[in-house]
């Protein structure tokens, strides 16, 4: 068997730079542990499989190195733009298990706007002492998500200095940890640490902004809301919160087009 296998850097319009992601359109499914294996062997922070369905849309799912993850934005972005240059696609719509359908429109100057289900955080009633033990600056609060521990800061500087334990954040599983604060240059910087489920820092997350952008909205006082993700390879992210939903923007760029033989 011979697979076309396609490697994308989202959230960016340079090469190197926001986060890498593969991409494998598929006729039919693979079985679980084989997707998992490549996901492994691709050993970027995500592998998106994608599958054409009867009424013109694409279930997708998502693989980190370690494990099956239940959602992720810049692998989506990355997809969406190779099923876009594929089939001349001006609009893609996801269907995945744990968040429902995910609508992505391909703009005019060639970024593509992602709509994904609001995730906003909650008060954390009790809070972890391994989180507070695994940063090396305490965040003035601590709030929860479905998909991680948010720890806020005045003070960008603290999240562009912020050191972590790995082994003691990886004891949070299967929640991660992202540090945050207001930003000069952008309404808020982020930093994305995961070594439960994929790698000690991700380079863009995608799916984290859609409880990043509902914070720093209430905190701002504004829905429309730039957002910077602070890792070696950065990325830009334009956030557009509204009711129900968080609308992400970002552009991507191809690194690679394959061949994997099976």
């Amino acid at each position: 068997m011979q697979l076309t296998i396609h490697q994308i850097d989202a959230f960016t319009t340079e090469l190197f730079k926001g986060n890498y992601a593969a991409v494998i359109d598929l006729d039919t499914w693979l079985a679980d542990e084989l997707m998992l294996k490549i996901g492994a062997e691709n050993n970027v922070s995500e592998t998106a499989f994608t599958c054409r369905q009867a009424d013109g849309s694409y279930a997708i799912r998502w693989f980190s190195p370690l494990m099956e993850i239940d959602f992720c934005g810049h692998a989506t972005l990355a997809a969406a733009f190779v099923l876009c240059e594929q089939h001349n696609l001006s609009q893609v719509r996801f269907q995945a298990a744990a968040v429902g359908e995910l609508i992505i429109n391909k703009n005019s100057d060639g970024s593509f706007a992602m709509t994904f289900p609001k995730q906003a955080p909650e008060a954390c009633q009790e809070v972890p002492s391994e989180l507070l033990a695994g940063l090396s600056i305490q965040p003035v609060k601590v709030l929860k998500s479905r998909q991680a521990y948010f720890a806020i800061y005045d003070n960008e500087q603290d999240v562009l200095t912020l050191k972590t334990d790995s082994a003691l954040l990886k004891t949070l599983f299967p929640l991660d940890v992202v540090a945050t604060a207001p930003s000069t240059d952008y309404d808020f910087i982020s930093r994305y640490f995961w070594p439960a489920n994929g790698g000690d820092e991700d380079y863009v997350t995608g799916s984290i902004h859609t409880g990043l952008a509902p914070y720093w909205a209430q905190e701002l006082g504004k829905t429309s809301l730039s957002a910077y993700q602070a890792s070696s390879r950065g990325g830009q992210i334009h956030c557009e919160v509204a009711e129900y939903t968080v609308t992400l923007t970002g552009h991507a760029v191809r690194y690679m087009k394959g061949t994997i033989y099976l």
